[in-house]
């Protein structure tokens, strides 16, 4: 599946821009101009009529007007560039505060109208905009999920080029411009964007044309890009791969149409090497292009008073935010607010009932070919349903017939065959993302149908492995990039799954966090944004099995984050703990599906047990968490003496060989594992969550509870804490402990080896009376380590354990296991 295509792309002009046309721009341009201060500025009054006075000024002034006459200046001529070569285009806005200039535009194709009916084009519609901007009960300052043609957020900066070549893959007819601003180029994710071009391909691919936004000044200091030599700049962005091409304006007395004529002409100039470069990619000897880029140099706040208070405001720092932030405290202020607005001439723009009049829009797109209508912008209205193969092909079936917790398994593998095969079945609208781990995380089955993206040069095929310049898999040693590229990639429409090494997911907190906000903010008020699909994270190499990296290497925390995006009852959180690989297919399975949630699935890649057949995983899954009635002892909850509760692969083999040890003491236990740990949350929060009736079901009301978690083991209390019988929940997690070390060692330092575990059982049931059972097993923990210590590797109590319930003549492999795990065609 690709995006529609819209219009005819790819189309140069027979003839330079007319200058009716560029009247057009400059009288869009003026009125956004306007626009964008009434929102900051204006609660009233919105055409300055007589009386005009301090009262029609805001009481908190809020926003932010130093980046948005050039945002305004550009969407003016990108507008004019759709409608001229009716172009298929999504608008990327880097800028952290442009918002404004968003609404504004929006505003003036109509399609803020359409969305928001009670928005009209007239005086009292034009009031309800500027009102609402930044101010209660309104719209936030960003280009924010409300506006239309919006697929970024500028709330963190960093993302722009990430989101913007996330879009174009797989999406030929696309053209994305994607403004820069020099603020956000300092940033280290922005900086790795410009490295985007060798991960595309211009034949299967759009186009993206950055433009680096260059005004001067962050907040209150020069930028960095803004101040370098000329020469220096251009030569940096060439070693990127890229053809710089600059344009300074407002920086003397030239008049704006003069400066319309020259943006314009070098606009269509850039567009036509696009062109060029769209139709030499369809030939098949093709060399990496040299893709074309804007320097766009203009003075912050671009149109602003020069001066305020002697102090210059227009080309500097003092622009940023508000500059006139007494506005409505003196009428000095109010005066130069007054004759500010009066410059962009309203009455030009404008008719007397308010409404814009025809010829400020005369020369915009129309249609689907709108920026705030364009059917990339809002990726649910063209997502369609993946063709997901049938699961059971996959599944590991051993289980059924030599016992629960057959097997040495590497659930991920099973989890890439699947996912080889949706490629399969979706060729152009599934992607695998991931900074040089697909292989390293056992998702390489899909070289098998498709390749690496990579059009950066190759050597021998020897070293260069499974890469070509198209391809439906893509890696750069970058979260931020993978995790950006596929949220551009699933906001306009399409599908995938990114895998990283589970403690540097947390490089990327910030961006789950801003794409949860994104979201939250869709599924509680904005409709008219259809269903999106959801950004599925394989969260993999984890701190269980991080014992050769190190300490560096080990915190499972990213859990944490994701579980205080869930209190709303909003669902756009997932978070799924697979104790092996039929339940980690399962878990795939679902998360694929889903739509407008950030699905963390945290799976192993080391071999290890099958618990569960097919149908036991999906059953638990469906509610989240169930009781192992097969691995437990207790018939019922009132000779219940203990229960035995996990999540996590690593935390469920532990519980499990401890349930062997406790089976042979006779002590009465339930074994629940849990899968989904949000279903343990309260009701009162999360309306999909056990009931406290099924909650209690599975732990009891009274008994205690020994709880092997996969993180900290502060995640289960606060998910927990108004639960039945939370008193009695004893959690064990990670704690903080950890080196190079062995697989035992890992778990003993954490208090979540098999026998700290046992251990603790007893002391739950009767403390007193496995006194002497106890002192064995910590005399043991202790052996085990120095026998480690001694001979470099494990002690065979702990490494050769195979659990009770399995036929011993059939323990199992890997290649044992073959060809029903999905690895045949």
């Amino acid at each position: 599946m690709t995006s529609p295509v819209i219009g005819t792309p790819w189309k140069k002009l027979d003839s330079p821009v007319s200058d009716e046309t560029l009247e057009g721009v400059d009288k869009y341009w003026r009125a956004a101009n306007y626009l964008s201060i009434g929102q900051i500025y204006l609660r009233s009054n919105p055409l300055m009529k007589e009386p005009f006075t301090r009262e029609d000024v805001k009481h908190r002034l809020v926003g932010h007007w130093g980046t948005t006459p050039g945002l305004n200046f550009l969407l003016g001529h990108i507008n004019r560039l759709i409608a001229d070569h009716q172009q298929n285009t999504v608008f990327i806005m880097g800028p952290g505060h442009g918002g404004p200039a968003g609404t504004s535009q929006s505003y003036l194709d109509g399609t803020y109208s359409e969305y928001y009916p009670k928005i009209t084009n007239d005086e009292a519609g034009l009031q309800k905009f500027f009102r609402q901007f930044s101010y209660p009960g309104g719209i936030p300052s960003h280009f924010a999920p409300e506006t239309p043609g919006s697929i970024h957020e500028g709330g963190e900066l960093g993302y722009a080029l990430s989101h913007a070549y996330g879009a174009i893959m797989n999406n030929p007819s696309l053209f994305v411009p994607a403004v820069v601003g020099d603020g956000e180029a300092e940033t280290g994710p922005l900086a790795t964007g410009w490295q985007s071009n060798k991960l595309v391909n211009p034949r299967t691919d759009g186009i993206v044309l950055p433009i680096l936004h260059l005004n001067g000044y962050k907040i209150a200091n020069p930028t960095i890009l803004a101040r370098i030599p000329d020469n220096e700049l251009h030569e940096f962005f060439e070693g990127m791969g890229y053809e710089p091409f600059e344009f300074v304006a407002g920086f003397d007395d030239e008049d704006h149409m003069s400066i319309h004529r020259r943006f314009a002409a070098l606009l269509e100039e850039v567009f036509d090497k696009i062109c060029d470069i769209k139709a030499k990619a369809q030939t098949n000897d093709m060399e990496r292009p040299t893709y074309p880029m804007i320097i766009f140099r203009t003075p912050k706040g671009w149109t602003c008073p020069k001066f305020i208070d002697g102090k210059k405001t227009e080309g500097s720092w003092r622009a940023h935010q508000v500059p006139l932030a007494s506005a409505r405290d003196t009428e000095a202020h109010f005066q130069i607010l007054k004759g500010w607005l009066e410059s962009y001439k309203p009455e030009e723009l404008f008719d007397e009932n308010g409404a814009v009049r025809p010829e400020v829009t005369a020369f915009m797109p129309k249609g689907e070919l709108r920026i705030g209508q364009n059917p990339n912008a809002n990726g649910g209205r063209i997502r369609e349903d993946l063709k997901l193969p049938k699961l059971e092909d996959y599944a590991v079936t051993e289980v059924e017939k030599f016992g629960h917790g057959w097997g040495q398994l590497e659930a991920t593998r099973q989890l890439g065959n699947y996912t080889r095969d949706i490629i399969k079945n979706n060729p152009d609208s599934f992607r695998i993302f991931g900074p040089d781990e697909t292989a390293s995380n056992r998702l390489q089955a899909a070289y098998d149908v498709t390749d690496k993206q990579w059009d950066n040069g190759y050597l021998s095929a020897l070293t260069d492995e499974h890469m070509a310049v198209s391809g439906q898999v893509v890696e750069q040693l970058s979260e931020h990039q993978m995790e950006g590229f596929l949220e551009g990639y699933v906001l306009t429409g399409r599908h995938g799954i990114w895998s990283t090494y589970e403690s540097f997911a947390h490089v990327i907190d910030s961006m789950l966090n801003q794409h949860a906000k994104w979201l939250e903010a869709t599924v509680r008020e904005i409709p008219w944004r259809k269903p999106i699909a959801s950004i599925n994270m394989l969260i993999s190499s984890h701190v269980w099995r991080q014992d050769h990296n190190g300490f560096s290497h080990q915190d499972p925390g990213v859990s944490s984050l994701l579980l205080n995006k869930n209190f709303n009852n909003d669902h756009v959180i997932g978070e799924y703990f697979p104790a092996d690989a039929n339940m980690l297919l399962a878990v795939a399975e679902e998360a694929f599906k889903s739509t407008n949630k950030i699905n963390a699935i945290f799976a192993g890649k080391q071999p290890a047990s099958t618990w569960l057949s097919l149908d036991e995983a999906r059953a638990e899954l469906t509610k989240g968490a169930a009781e192992w009635k097969w691995a437990s002892t207790a018939k019922n909850n009132e000779e219940t003496q203990v229960v035995l509760a996990c999540v996590g692969d690593v935390p469920t083999q532990e519980i499990m060989a401890a349930s062997d040890k406790l089976k042979e003491l006779g002590i009465k236990f339930k074994v629940v594992n849990v899968v989904d740990t949000i279903k343990l949350q309260s009701p009162k929060y999360n309306d999909e969550a056990l009931s406290d009736e099924e909650f209690t079901e599975l732990f009891t009301s009274d008994k205690p509870v020994l709880f092997a978690y996969h993180s900290y083991a502060n995640d289960i209390h606060s998910l927990t804490f108004d639960r039945p019988n939370h008193d009695n929940f004893n959690v064990h997690g990670y704690k903080e402990q950890g080196s190079t070390t062995t697989p035992y060692d890992m778990v003993r330092v954490n208090d979540m080896d098999r026998y700290e575990l046992e251990a603790e059982a007893l002391r739950m049931v009767d403390a007193d009376k496995y006194a002497d059972k106890i002192a064995e097993l910590e005399k043991f923990r202790k052996d085990a380590f120095q026998f480690a210590v001694d001979k470099g590797y494990d002690h065979p109590d702990y490494t050769d354990w195979v659990y009770s319930g399995v036929d011993p003549t059939h323990e199992g492999s890997i290649s044992a296991t073959a060809a029903t795990a999905g690895d045949n065609e």
